[in-house]
């Protein structure tokens, strides 16, 4: 709060940079994958020593399957041709406790096996041996597998989850005619134990993948601040530049697309400091040429006796007249700068017809004799419309500069890669240290006014001419005066992109 204000200032939140958002994209997409091939290999693995715990089950008590009789009443009850240690045969036994008894001794349980003998619901016989674990306490388990077989009547292959741990069972239902006792045949296996060595394997995999994770985190913020430090350089350069001073320029290293962008916005830089430094001439050069008028039209009227209506006469035509010529400068600075501006419409445009089309006109300029001497035949990619207008404001230049009576000759040709479309005029001419100066907007040859107009003529052409991806060019007459050529590339030759006026004529003053 300031000044008394209770109103809380809102602040807006940073936005997440970048460069977090694309290595945070990396860390989700390599966490996922990782996440699926590790599940996909533990489950894999687990399911295979899943199939291993059932065929030991299986091949275990394969024996004792003869007792009930049909040993494919289960899904999960042993099937196909698995092989006993050894064949215990019911009938060589007089009763079920003493046949079990047999089974319990003779079927030594492996690594991680239990076996029990269980006589009317009562855990009654387990091995002696060392091997293997006990699971005549548990009594989950052994009320499971009594319950599952009274239930089917079969052998049952399961699986239980008991206060003792997680089993692989097969319980074996055991009876025998003239013996009122009943008897199961468990076999259990400890599945915690048998999967350690995947469960171990599985962790040591979530460790190395948290590991290659977090080196991947690191690793990429570094090389996520290289590749994106030229983007950063961009904006920082952008918040630098201003108005007053667009030279900071990008320095581009290398050629991937960084560096071709860093090239492509230090072109636009130029682009723009051009267009700010036009901008700037014309708004000088309009200044100094509206500043001459107006000072004109002031002096006159305050000298002006409002009594003398000759003076007030004389001061209104002078007023006029200075306004006529501020009208014609302003349509002369629109003129331009829809030149500078438009994208033109480009079409094939048949050079002798607008030849001939350019001779018919300016043969109505009085003052001079009008001469075609040559017509190029052939087509030229341009605008049609805006060709004609630089070529008659060549020819109604030189009608302007040159003595009134001499001969004006207009021509166009091919020559070698490009069209020529010239004026030639037999005036005083243009000396070559001046030449340069001519296409500037309200700059003359010789700095004279007399002749009127805006002095924007030249530049007119010029911008019309770079528009179409050309040059003008001033060269001597024989025997004495100018010669303006349009010099236009062809199709053949490289055109210069974007052909714009309002890029091109910013390359003005290297063009001369």
């Amino acid at each position: 709060m300031r000044g008394g204000d209770n109103r809380e200032v809102t602040r807006t939140p940073r936005p997440i940079s970048a460069r977090v958002r694309i290595l945070g994209a990396i860390l989700a997409v390599a966490s996922v994958g990782l996440a699926i091939v590790g599940s996909v290999t533990f489950l894999m693995q687990r399911e295979s020593v899943l199939t291993d715990v059932d065929a030991r089950l299986k091949a275990q008590v394969a024996s004792l399957q003869t007792v009930i009789g049909d040993s494919g009443a289960q899904p999960g009850d042993t099937s196909g041709t698995p092989t006993a240690t050894e064949d215990l045969r019911i009938e060589d036994y007089r009763s079920v406790s003493e046949f079990l008894h047999a089974a319990v001794a003779r079927l030594v349980p492996g690594r991680n096996e239990a076996s029990l003998a269980i006589v009317d619901g009562t855990a009654r016989y387990r091995p002696e041996t060392l091997s293997g674990f006990d699971i005549s306490g548990d009594q989950q388990l052994i009320d499971r597998a009594i319950a599952e077989t009274e239930r089917q009547g079969t052998t049952v292959l399961g699986t239980a989850v008991t206060s003792e741990g997680t089993f692989r069972y097969i319980a074996i239902p055991v009876s025998m005619e003239g013996d009122p006792q009943t008897g199961v045949y468990l076999r259990a296996v400890d599945l915690e134990a048998e999967l350690a060595a995947v469960t171990a394997a599985i962790t040591t995999y979530w460790i190395a993948a948290v590991a290659v994770l977090a080196a991947t985190g690191v690793v990429g913020w570094f090389v996520m601040g290289r590749l994106l430090s030229p983007i950063r350089q961009i904006r920082e350069t952008a918040d630098a530049i201003t108005i007053s001073d667009l030279s900071t320029r990008l320095t581009a290293q290398g050629n991937d697309d960084i560096s071709d962008l860093t090239r492509t916005v230090n072109s636009m830089l130029d682009r723009l400091e051009g267009s700010v430094d036009v901008q700037r001439q014309l708004l000088d050069d309009v200044r100094h040429e509206l500043k001459t008028p107006i000072t004109i039209v002031r002096g006159h009227l305050e000298m002006m006796d409002p009594n003398d209506a000759e003076d007030v006469e004389n001061t209104r035509d002078i007023g006029i007249a200075e306004l006529d010529r501020m009208t014609r400068l302003v349509e002369d600075i629109d003129l331009l700068a829809a030149a500078e501006g438009d994208q033109f419409d480009m079409t094939d445009v048949d050079l002798a017809a607008l030849t001939a089309r350019v001779g018919e006109l300016v043969a109505v300029i009085p003052g001079h004799s009008w001469t075609v001497e040559r017509q190029g035949e052939g087509t030229v990619p341009a605008d049609q419309d805006r060709l004609l207008q630089a070529w008659l404001q060549l020819a109604d230049n030189a009608a302007k500069y040159t003595p009134e009576g001499s001969p004006i000759e207009i021509g166009s040709a091919f020559v070698d890669d490009t069209a020529r479309l010239w004026v030639r005029d037999h005036g005083a001419g243009i000396p070559p240290a001046l030449r340069h100066r001519i296409f500037r907007r309200f700059d003359r040859a010789h700095g004279k006014r007399s002749v009127g107009g805006s002095g924007l003529g030249l530049a007119i052409v010029d911008a019309i001419t770079k528009a179409h991806g050309g040059h003008c060019a001033v060269t001597d007459t024989p025997g004495g005066g100018a010669t303006f050529t349009i010099h236009l590339p062809l199709p053949t030759s490289e055109l210069p992109a974007p052909v714009r006026a309002g890029d091109v004529v910013l390359q003005r003053e290297a063009a001369g």
